[in-house]
């Protein structure tokens, strides 16, 4: 039955969509006063693109300042910024094993065997340091963890902290929001 027929609307049905479709020139026009559609001017494209820069600097810069809501789905929680904090105020040897590693590859470039023996054996050295101090820094941080947020599971934290700490600390992302010896902050 229709609504000239006998006044009342008709009936829906059930998977219809219960609307009329549109004239193609009224979707066209819709969709270009759309301003969520994509730009079609030279002029639009490069308002389009400014602003697409000027977002992504600044989830980038919420992100390296730890907002909660900039970071990605890794780095949130409350036990994750307190592991972030807890490494960031500790200088530990894992920070430094990359410019270690650098030296020993220069240091292998000498034309001398002796030296050569004792860059490597100072890389194998630094590593076995690197990896045993990682180990205990891991079970500490778990301690910490569960000793502050008895809820939280403890399933990766500890790698998560490792991994941070082994980061130079200007190369670590989100940026450190605490200076080194200051612990009373975390």
């Amino acid at each position: 039955m229709s609504k000239d027929q006998e006044g009342t609307p008709e009936e829906v049905i059930p998977g219809k969509k219960g609307r009329a479709t549109p004239k193609r020139k009224d979707a066209e026009a819709a969709r270009k006063v759309n301003a969520l559609a994509p730009a079609t001017t030279k002029a639009g494209k490069a308002k389009q693109r400014e602003l697409d820069i000027t977002r992504r600097r600044e989830a980038r810069a919420a992100y390296m300042r730890g907002e909660e809501s900039a970071l990605p789905a890794r780095d949130r929680g409350p036990a994750k910024k307190f592991i972030r904090n807890y490494v960031d105020s500790r200088r530990t040897i894992g920070e430094y094993f990359l410019p270690v590693i650098i030296t020993v590859l220069v240091l292998t470039v000498i034309p001398n065997k002796f030296v050569q023996l004792l860059a490597i054996l100072f890389m194998y050295g630094a590593m076995l340091y690197s990896l045993a101090s990682g180990i205990f820094f891991t079970r500490r941080i778990r301690k910490e963890v569960a000793a502050r947020f008895p809820n939280e599971p403890l399933k990766g934290l500890g790698m998560y902290g490792w991994l941070r700490s082994t980061q130079l600390r200007r190369m670590r992302a989100p940026s450190p929001q605490v200076s080194r010896g200051e612990r009373e902050k975390i």
